[in-house]
């Protein structure tokens, strides 16, 4: 019987040497997990678990429980979970490169697969497995320098990563044909190759575009993030900014736009290429990962308007009443979820508390922090008076001198696709099907409305 790794790829896919230790964890996770969805499925698929509204049928699908995803969940008080941790619970427990504050990126991507916390040696070997993998075919750079250079850096990135879908490995064992209990091994090699390229193809298209098209060579002797402060550009403690960005921001459910598009497009069997390139163009919505760039455009006005002054409760108390009594928004507090603080937002509020706790910029926005809840409360208006995860991001990438907001959505893109290719690999891994909800017209829900007819007569096929 052919193993794992075998029939993992074919043996010129780079770091198959390297990668057997988490495939091999992998497959016994998947090899468990299979009975469970089955069971369910035969067992208990008539089972109800929520009943759909109107208000949800036309709002967006708002709390429709019909998406499964063990890699992550949002609790409303306690934020984001990985595989079960809190946000400090997973900075905490992944093994860290010697002498920095955050962890390996490759650490994570092997929690999010295997809800395992990987040892250091297991960590090193996933390291060296994307650095095999980093190379990026020179077509990509060819094509990107073809496209006009006010194109969105958002644009490049999608494109950048579509163009590279012939070298999908899933494609070409689909076609060779396999069985379907197998197609989770190709997403795995296809999600891993799009991984370890991703930090060169993003600061290829910042170099390119924002820095007079001169490029910065990697290190073969540094890690994900280390090598992605290396190409752009940056020192340190730029590395340790780019783990903990990349980290905090690699899933958040499934059901935000990012993450479900890119499962959308992947349960037609389309490849990690299409998919991811799919949900990076939903991330790139200014209701999606663009936020982060529209809150920091807005702070720094609000500081314009204190004209200089030191940022006291006082002053900013006012100007947030206003901002509100002007009938505009505090971008950057309330969550569709959470009823507290993004934990996201502390662990950023904590990195600058340690390195920049005097620059003005940060000073204010902590005031901000300080003040906005109350003043929020007593506005009435919002469910969550408390600061997101977009509050706190943009500052910090400010401040160590990446200024062009227009890339920042880039940075949330190559970090979301941590969670998203892990999703759907196991998605591949579990069987979920193609994802077709039934729609129906405005007349059938109004006559539902008028009880002329009944919700069962809408069908459910």
């Amino acid at each position: 019987m052919a193993t794992v790794t075998e029939k993992a790829a074919p043996a010129a896919v780079p770091g198959k040497a390297t990668a057997n230790s988490l495939k091999q964890v992998l497959f016994k996770k998947i090899e468990e997990q299979r009975p469970r969805t089955q069971r369910l499925m035969k067992e208990f698929g008539n089972v109800k678990v929520g009943e759909v509204t109107m208000a949800q049928t036309i709002g967006g699908a708002r709390g429709v429980r019909c998406l499964v995803t063990d890699i992550s969940y949002l609790d409303p008080m306690e934020g984001i979970r990985f595989r079960g941790k809190t946000i400090p619970e997973t900075l905490a427990a992944l093994p860290k490169p010697p002498g920095c504050d955050y962890p390996y990126v490759e650490a994570h991507w092997y929690f999010l697969l295997t809800g395992e916390v990987p040892t250091m040696e297991q960590t090193l070997a996933v390291v060296e497995d994307f650095k095999a993998r980093r190379a990026v075919p020179q077509y990509v750079f060819d094509m990107l320098r073809t496209i006009p250079r006010d194109t969105h850096p958002m644009t490049m990135f999608s494109l950048a990563i579509l163009a590279m879908q012939r070298e999908s490995v899933f494609s070409k064992r689909y076609g060779e044909g396999m069985k379907k209990d197998e197609y989770w091994d190709p997403t795995y090699e296809d999600a891993t190759n799009i991984l370890a390229k991703l930090p060169s193809i993003a600061a290829y298209i910042y170099r390119m575009k924002f820095k007079a098209d001169t490029h910065i060579p990697g290190r073969e002797d540094l890690d994900f993030g280390g090598n992605f402060a290396q190409e752009m550009g940056f020192g340190k403690p730029y590395d340790d900014v780019s783990r903990m960005y990349f980290i905090l921001h690699s899933d958040h459910e499934s059901g935000n736009v990012s993450a479900h598009t890119t499962h959308l497009v992947s349960s037609a069997l389309s490849d990690d290429y299409y998919s991811l390139s799919a949900g990076l163009d939903g991330l790139a919505g200014p209701l999606h990962g663009l936020a982060n760039q529209e809150v920091l455009r807005w702070m720094m006005n609000f500081q314009k308007k204190l004209g200089g002054a030191e940022p006291t409760p006082e002053l900013v108390e006012k100007a947030l009443w206003d901002t509100l009594n002007a009938g505009q928004v505090i971008p950057g507090y309330g969550h569709a979820v959470l009823r507290k603080t993004d934990p996201r937002y502390v662990a950023q509020r904590e990195f600058c508390v340690k390195n920049l706790p005097d620059y003005p910029l940060f000073k204010l926005i902590d005031m901000i922090y300080k003040v906005a809840p109350d003043v929020l409360t007593k506005h009435g208006k919002t469910k969550n008076p408390w600061p997101n995860v977009d509050a706190q991001s943009g500052v910090i990438q400010w401040y160590y001198g990446l200024t062009e907001w227009d890339f920042y959505t880039v940075l949330f893109g190559v970090g979301r696709a941590l969670g998203v290719l892990a999703n759907i690999t196991w998605d591949r891994a579990l069987g979920y099907a193609i994802e077709r909800p039934k729609s129906v017209t405005t007349k059938m829900l109004e006559d539902v409305a008028a009880k002329t007819i009944s919700a069962d007569d809408l069908g459910n096929d």
